[in-house]
């Protein structure tokens, strides 16, 4: 499903280089589990942009699904983000004039997918996530784990393979944290490739193997 090969991203601050990323090489399954763990500074999320299309790499290879991410064109690298993978971010990323429903149909919205249909789709994400009693409620009228959810849920609704989730937890209590994990367990178990970036261990325990990243290098083994 995802393969990266000697992957570096360096990035020029004046008379500078930050090496971000230092020959990073990873193999995630499809259907696996894989927790990536770290602390601040350690090139996670620069890891998380790269896997999830959002930034290019200096050099190295990448392939999802089979293709050669640096090879895609701009309209390509969209269709890859749009279609292959799910994101859920840390501080929730919704529009906080829209219901939860309009939240979720927004993926739909830029597949051209008619009204109707996105409607359906996004009533039954909500559903599978908890959330049917919800449906018309603006980020504001619900807590952060009703906010992550309806998160989760918007990687759900269309359908793609990979889900790759920014410390998803991060900005809930304990409660509402075992809540949105509880979910994502749920949805590995229905086949679902789960990247989970965070710096919890607690969190990433609950996946099936774990890969450490310190200064940009992987300390533990990418192969699968």
């Amino acid at each position: 499903m995802i393969q990266l090969e000697n992957i570096r991203k360096t990035y020029k601050m004046g008379e500078i280089e930050v090496h971000a990323l230092d020959g990073i090489s990873l193999v995630i399954s499809q259907g696996e589990a894989l927790a990536i763990v770290g602390p601040s500074g350690s090139g996670k999320s620069t890891l998380m942009n790269i896997i999830g299309c959002l930034d290019t790499p200096t050099s190295g290879n990448y392939i999802l699904n089979g293709r050669e991410v640096s090879r895609l064109s701009k309209n390509e690298l969209a269709e890859a983000r749009n279609t292959q993978i799910g994101f859920i971010f840390q501080s929730y990323n919704l529009l906080p004039r829209q219901t939860a429903l309009e939240n979720v149909e927004l993926p739909l919205i830029y597949r051209g997918l008619p009204g109707k249909i996105r409607r359906e789709y996004a009533v039954a994400a909500l559903e599978m996530v908890g959330l049917t009693g919800r449906l018309h409620h603006r980020p504001t009228e619900l807590s952060g784990g009703q906010q992550q959810r309806v998160a989760i849920a918007r990687a759900l609704v269309g359908d793609s393979p990979v889900i790759l989730a920014d410390e998803p937890t991060g900005n809930l209590d304990s409660a509402s944290g075992r809540e949105v994990m509880n979910v994502l367990t749920k949805l590995h178990s229905q086949g679902k490739t789960l990247v989970l970036i965070t710096h919890d261990p607690n969190v990433a325990k609950l996946c099936e193997r774990q890969v450490r990243i310190i200064d940009g290098r992987l300390e533990t083994g990418g192969a699968n």
